[in-house]
């Protein structure tokens, strides 16, 4: 991928439409303090959402090095379904409500798989509070994203359509309670392995010295 007139990405960062137009409309160098770690940057414009996207690279019209914003890679630590419903959660922020239901998928799957399987979402994240497997703080952020979708699912005349701000922090809030429950947890278990590991190998070492 080159840094030229339009930005090939698969996806739009922004919208997440597939094969997005992002069409360059300035350029411009930089360079570091040393003066020598100059770069090319492009700013790029969607067709379809208007988002910005800046990319950068090493020389005029070369292969680019960065760019941003970036586009979500989720944790392989989030369980199989969880984490298929949030991708296409975040690759549907164009479609609120779908989003918005495709994220109460999200945190339903990964209840179940803490166990928590009876009643509504929201009586099962109350009861994950009171077994403290999650804060206060997170159920409330739940109930003010309008996680349970009910609104989406029943078309209640009442309700105001989302947009795509509800949209984003329902993913959002998705994303913070799969790092909670699963993401932050396997990390904290890898680098306890790895300290382990580590002591285990430097207690070898002086053993055979």
């Amino acid at each position: 991928m080159k840094l030229e007139p339009y930005l090939l990405l698969n996806k739009c960062p922004h919208c997440k439409i597939d094969s997005p137009s992002l069409r360059q409309v300035h350029t411009f160098p930089t360079q570091a303090t040393d003066a020598q770690s100059g770069r090319i940057w492009g700013i790029y414009v969607c067709q379809r959402c208007g988002g910005v996207v800046s990319a950068c690279s090493w020389s005029q019209k070369g292969n680019v090095s960065n760019f941003y914003p970036t586009i979500d890679i989720l944790d392989d630590s989030l369980p199989l379904k969880a984490k298929s419903f949030l991708e296409q959660a975040i690759n549907s922020i164009h479609a609120p409500s779908g989003a918005i239901m495709l994220c109460a998928s999200s945190v339903d799957d990964m209840l179940k798989e803490k166990g928590y399987t009876n009643g509504s979402l929201y009586a099962r994240i109350n009861s994950a509070v009171e077994d403290h497997l999650i804060t206060e703080s997170m159920a409330t952020w739940a109930h003010e994203v309008r996680l349970d979708a009910n609104d989406e699912r029943h078309a209640d005349e009442n309700a105001n359509l989302p947009t795509s701000d509800d949209a984003q922090k329902a993913v959002d809030f998705t994303k913070a309670f799969g790092e909670y429950l699963f993401i932050l947890p396997s990390r904290i278990q890898r680098g306890i392995e790895n300290a382990t590991g580590e002591e285990t190998d430097e207690t070898e070492n002086n053993a055979s010295t």
